[in-house]
């Protein structure tokens, strides 16, 4: 073992101690119920964050107001620094929270967009603001520049930046705050477009600072940066003709890492390719309005279910904590198979993520009423429904709600390993150990609490606004090696309106978003006998149209001496009216109906903002 390695652990275990966490060689045990843990988790998670913002923040004091900080680690490793990347995607999950409602979070959004301006300004070693200092992968919480050795230009920065503030500039329009988003936000997101424009076809660093070449997720959130990007230029009286020109070379060179069977995650580095970043590249560019569209590989297209599958299997067997869990289950993910920073553990951030990507697929299918099942996506099928066959299926159908309800337990289950790992006070660091599943590395990551908030939201059917992906997905027949220069200007205008500053004007949420199916869980309570088993029947498919053969079959892992509860969860549709009636069969196959002389059950499914799931308690009659 390397002696940077054992003084790492050792420092780890020290940590723990100090706060009050003891690394057991087994894991928790899991709670019962992930909604009530993801309930408490997330308060945690945005507190978490918060801790991790200057100056307010109890673990960023020193930080510049607005500074989002990695880490409170100072040393083994030392995070205490602001990374323009997980800056830019901490706030947009900061930003999306405030959109739906969150109103509290308002001063923040401003200070960070405050600091924005004034990083953009820093000379630092790759350059000024209109020489490649953009491209600057991270600064001192006093806002001055790293000079260090370090990984080098990182050009998925700026467009991170750019996704972040525009999604504010959005809300600003939205509310009638036209002179702030285009005379406060449009200058900083106008000069990281430029450089996006500028340098896409230069390579760079990759998401784990580690590759110097091409990688999937900076292209990917490249192209998303400059389509978000000049539809927002227009919207506030501007253009960006850069934007226009560049989008679709990108998207082109985007289609050059679909390798058949997986996606590349990048040109160089000597390894597999089968790497987290093509996941959350996937996440970070999903569009609530888009189709199962390869082209931009969104979450519920062929190739980016293929590519979970071809990412999640890599890690099978090379972690102890993953040890005789079969193809179809969830399973703790890290970065890459050969990672090796921390002896390479798995990443919350990356288990959370490939839960995340089967949440905005279910969100897809749903919103179109279909999926579909190719050649490409079958193998990702079949792990998680054995008689998953080529084809396409009605959200009507039987089949159509199985599959659902497999991926969605599916999913579920990455998030049941991070609350397994994760500390009984919430807390969550960068990593967890192979071998135990201890916390490792940096502790209180704003990137691990990030990626919780956002799985929560997408559980949960809440999306994040449309970047305009149905409008961008044409592929130029040839990709031209271009470049396009846009404009950089210091952005000068950092004065708030009195009544934006003074949050005298609450937040208008999002427009809310009905679910296109809700999970219904059926609840019964009936004693039965050794070998007996209870089932739902009704009058739709999902619940096999009053076929006994085809009825739902419920679960008895509640059933307990002091409550004798069966129970299903059925996805149906928002504001349709079922009815039906549980059976009992025996070890025979006998089927005995409830009483015959009762009329049938009858449900009204809710179609409510956000509301996903419901439940119906009933008693055998």
């Amino acid at each position: 073992m390397l002696l940077e390695d054992m003084i790492a652990r050792l420092w780890t275990a020290c940590w723990a101690l100090a706060w009050g966490h003891v690394a057991s060689s087994q894991p928790q045990t899991p709670a019962s119920d992930l909604d009530s843990w993801l309930e408490s988790e997330t308060s945690i998670a945005r507190d978490g964050i918060l801790k991790n913002i200057g100056s307010h923040g109890a673990f960023a004091a020193s930080a510049i107001p607005g500074i989002v900080i990695a880490s409170p680690s100072t040393e083994y490793p030392d995070y205490y620094f602001t990374w323009t990347r997980d800056a830019g995607l901490t706030m947009k999950v900061v930003i999306d929270l405030f959109r739906d409602g969150d109103s509290d979070l308002l001063d923040v959004i401003k200070e960070f967009i405050i600091s924005q301006a004034i990083l953009q300004t820093v000379s630092n070693p790759s350059g000024n603001l209109a020489s490649g200092g953009l491209g600057e992968p991270k600064f001192h919480v006093d806002e001055s520049a790293y000079t260090g050795d370090w990984g080098r230009p990182q050009r998925d920065d700026p467009a991170l930046r750019a996704t972040a503030l525009i999604s504010f500039g959005q809300w600003l329009l939205e509310n009638g705050h036209t002179a702030p988003a285009a005379e406060i936000v449009w200058p900083i997101v106008r000069n990281d477009l430029s450089y996006v424009a500028q340098y896409w076809n230069q390579t760079g660093f990759d998401l784990w600072e580690e590759v110097s070449g091409s990688s999937f997720f900076t292209i990917a959130t490249q192209h998303r940066a400059l389509v978000e990007g000049s539809r927002f230029a227009h919207q506030v009286g501007s253009s960006c003709s850069y934007c226009d020109s560049q989008a679709p070379q990108i998207l082109c060179f985007l289609q050059s890492f679909w390798i058949g069977s997986y996606t590349l995650a990048n040109f160089g580095g000597g390894r597999s390719g089968k790497d987290a970043n093509t996941l959350l590249a996937s996440i970070h560019t999903f569009d609530p309005k888009a189709g199962c569209d390869d082209t931009t590989f969104q979450p519920c297209s062929a190739r980016a279910l293929a590519n979970h599958k071809a990412v999640t299997d890599s890690f099978r067997s090379i972690y102890s904590i993953n040890s005789g869990i079969a193809a179809g289950r969830a399973v703790a993910v890290g970065r890459y198979a050969e990672d090796v920073y921390y002896n390479g553990n798995p990443w919350y951030l990356c288990t959370l993520a490939i839960a995340e990507l089967l949440y905005d697929a279910i969100y897809q299918w749903n919103r179109i009423g279909s999926l579909t099942i190719n050649d490409v996506s079958l193998g990702f099928f079949r792990d998680v429904y054995s008689s998953a066959a080529t084809g396409t299926y009605s959200s009507s159908s039987a089949t159509y709600s199985s599959i659902v309800s497999a991926v969605k337990a599916y999913a579920d289950g990455y998030v049941g390993i991070v609350e397994q790992y994760t500390w009984k006070n919430g807390s969550m660091s960068e990593q967890f150990s192979r071998s135990n599943g201890s916390q490792m590395s940096a502790r209180d990551l704003t990137w691990s609490y990030a990626a919780l908030l956002t799985a929560n939201m997408r559980r949960n059917s809440i999306v994040p606004a449309p970047w305009g992906e149905t409008a961008a997905i044409s592929v130029p027949a040839t990709r031209k090696a271009t470049s396009a220069t846009g404009t950089y200007s210091t952005a000068t205008n950092t004065n708030w309106p009195g009544t934006l500053a003074t949050g005298s004007e609450s937040p208008t949420p999002t427009a809310c978003i009905t679910p296109i199916s809700v999970a219904v869980t059926f609840n019964v309570i009936e004693t039965t006998a050794w070998g007996e088993s209870m089932r739902i029947v009704g009058s739709t498919s999902a619940l096999g149209n009053w076929d006994t053969s085809s009825a739902v079959v419920l679960a008895a892992d509640k059933y307990t001496d002091d409550s004798h509860l069966w129970y299903a969860t059925v996805m149906l549709p928002a504001g349709s009216s079922v009815e039906y009636k549980y059976i009992r069969v025996g070890s025979d196959g006998a089927v005995q109906w409830e009483s015959e002389s009762d009329t049938n059950r009858s449900y009204t499914v809710p179609a409510e903002c956000s509301k996903t799931t419901a439940t119906r308690d009933d008693t055998w009659r």
